[in-house]
């Protein structure tokens, strides 16, 4: 199948609505801690609290997403003020003395978790950056950029941030290169840094030497230093919707550059690869995780359908269909794009349901938590309206 203008023109409106009158809606400004700073986002089905903590990365992520507002869409003061709200409890609550990030914080800011991951560090870069853009404020600039290079440092230095695993098995992820290279291309399209092509280029260059598996048509989720294959559960273990979102990243950037045939041939292979593992062609939807060999999967939760996959590949399979041309992209983006707003989306309340038995039911009704939040989704949505006004103006 292919989409005509008209269909391109439907989703874009679709995309929008949803965006505008019901992600958004469902999360702000109710969720504005005008009290604490920051955002209160742990909620259940119908926008009730079910927990007053506050995970700090999606904080960023929040920051984030009404900075983005306010500087693509439209020039609200609420947004801008929520940001505000976001951007400052960052700052004032969420950095241990150490200059590394807290991962997990009370309402009012008190540490409860950090964690071996610089994920809080990656997002608090594209929340400062956003935020100092739309603001104007020229520290957050500076503090967009200053967190940047410690998490270049995070990320290239050994030994630096206790390692996961000791030294009789080591293993690398492939989500360093991912989060890096996300980072910096929202580093680089709102403030600006010198510093971003050339990581962006090196973090491209790891993904396609390390993890990147032609013959076996694959994307590995972790791998030895070296780029090999660790034999054991979980150096076999593929995360299909992650790897995805790695694929949308780089053809991004291929469309960034004029259309890098190299790199629009390195994302569409990336999809290629795991859409024919990620895909449930029995149920539908993208399953969690698959092994490598097709060996049993250690994790309980293999089988469900988790929301955020489903964002990642309704982005990928768009952006390959509009690059290319190629027609299975249109139809793989219309199987994943029906599958999401059948299961996912909540007619009644909005936003979507996070997590799904493999028959598509419902497995528990939270909208926000330690790990969901306003992010995936809005992206999603908002990704996919910029692009279709590009494409069919």
């Amino acid at each position: 199948m292919s989409y005509t203008t008209n269909d391109l023109r439907s989703l874009k409106e679709f995309y929008s609505s949803q965006f505008l009158t019901n992600t958004v809606p469902f999360w702000f400004p109710r969720s504005f801690d005008t009290e604490y700073g920051g955002f209160l986002l742990m909620r259940d089905t119908d926008g009730s609290l079910i927990d007053d903590d506050k995970a700090v990365w999606i904080q960023g992520r929040a920051t984030w997403l009404l900075s983005t507002l306010y500087n693509t869409v439209e020039q609200k003061p609420e947004w801008l003020e929520g940001a505000r709200l976001g951007y400052e409890f960052l700052n004032k609550y969420c950095f241990d003395t150490d200059g590394q990030m807290f991962f997990h914080v009370t309402r009012d800011g008190r540490p409860i978790r950090k964690r071996r991951y610089f994920f809080s560090e990656t997002f608090y870069v594209i929340a400062a950056a956003a935020y100092a853009k739309a603001s104007g404020d020229e520290e957050a600039a500076n503090n967009a950029r200053r967190v940047f290079g410690q998490c270049i440092e995070y990320a290239t230095t050994p030994g630096l941030l206790t390692p996961k695993y000791t030294d009789t098995r080591p293993a690398k992820g492939i989500g360093v290169p991912m989060i890096m290279m996300n980072t910096a291309q929202q580093l680089r399209e709102t403030i600006g840094d010198p510093r971003c092509d050339e990581w962006i280029d090196k973090w491209i260059t790891t993904i396609e030497t390390d993890f990147v598996k032609d013959d076996i048509k694959c994307v590995m989720e972790q791998v030895a230093p070296d780029g090999s294959i660790i034999d054991h559960i979980d150096g076999r273990t593929l995360n299909p919707g992650h790897a995805i979102e790695g694929a949308w990243f780089i053809l991004h950037e291929a469309k960034k550059r004029n259309y890098d045939p190299r790199l629009i041939n390195l994302g569409c292979r990336m999809l290629d690869y795991m859409w024919e593992r990620g895909w449930d062609k029995e149920y539908g939807g993208i399953l969690y995780f698959r092994d490598v060999y097709d060996k049993p999967v250690q994790e309980y939760w293999q089988d469900m359908k988790f929301w955020w996959p489903h964002n990642e590949v309704i982005i990928a399979t768009l952006l390959a269909y509009l690059m290319t041309g190629d027609q299975k992209y249109a139809q793989w983006h219309k199987q994943v794009h029906d599958y999401s707003y059948q299961h996912f989306h909540d007619t009644k309340n909005g936003e979507w349901f996070g997590y799904l038995h493999r028959d598509g039911s419902i497995a528990q009704t939270a909208k926000g938590n330690l790990f969901k939040g306003p992010f995936h989704l809005p992206r999603q949505e908002w990704y996919c309206m910029q692009l279709l006004k590009e494409y069919i103006k």
